[in-house]
């Protein structure tokens, strides 16, 4: 059967003015997972990234630690949302990225108000009530984020195994059709993936899809819990 091993990206530079890039703990991670990769006897038949550099490290970080000689290839269907254009979108002000910070600094717990408003904002871009206001409604992502999926499987062998380093939505997405979820029920699973954590799928002989692992981070276990991050 054709395995596809989705990889949500290593620890990216969460709050920094350039979030799309791998922090230190991010870039060990990523070695460190190619490292159990290699060690667990994987045989990886194609490696897939979307572009955005935090998925290109991770990727590059993969192949080091793995120390497998493959091709990485980039595919626009697995980039994340934009983000920051979701939150511009339900709070105008904060395309000052030094407004919003200093406002959420000044909240009790920052890391909770940076959530509670990236939640809103998540939920008036998912909810449909707005779709004009962004450059790639909800639903055209999902179907970004479905098409890439089908393009890998169309490529892939009967017994191939891809491997693909992209982001949380995109994985949110893809289990979200394998398990027919809600569109709420879609963000929880992106809330919960960890970084570098692995998420599996199967496609039998009849073409049939089965989720197999989700939000896989056992190798953040034990003298590398450390290495175990979620934002």
């Amino acid at each position: 059967m054709t395995r596809v091993i989705l990889v949500r990206h290593s620890q990216a530079s969460f709050g920094a003015t350039d979030y799309d890039c791998l922090s230190d703990k991010g870039h060990e991670q990523a070695e460190h997972l190619g490292k159990v990769l290699r060690e667990r006897g994987e045989t990886i038949d194609a490696l897939w990234s979307g572009r955005l550099q935090r998925h290109r490290q991770t990727a590059k970080g993969l192949l080091q630690g793995a120390d497998w000689d493959l091709e990485q290839h980039c595919l626009a269907g697995f980039d994340e949302f934009d983000h920051q254009q979701v939150i511009v979108r339900y709070e105008p002000r904060y395309n000052d990225h030094e407004v919003m910070m200093s406002e959420l600094a000044a909240a009790e717990n920052p890391r909770d108000a940076f959530f509670g408003m990236f939640g809103a904002a998540l939920a008036r871009w998912y909810g449909g009530t707005a779709d004009g206001d962004y450059d790639e409604p909800w639903r055209q992502f999902q179907a970004r984020c479905k098409a890439a999926l089908e393009q890998v499987l169309k490529l892939a062998g009967p017994d191939e195994t891809h491997l693909v380093v992209t982001s949380g939505g995109v994985i949110a997405v893809i289990v979200q059709a394998l398990l027919g979820l809600g569109d709420a029920a879609a963000m929880q699973v992106n809330w919960t993936l960890a970084n570098a954590s692995m998420t599996s799928l199967q496609v039998s002989s009849q073409r049939k899809r089965r989720l197999m692992t989700l939000n896989e981070y056992s190798h953040f276990h034990g003298d590398r819990s450390y290495l175990l991050t979620w934002r």
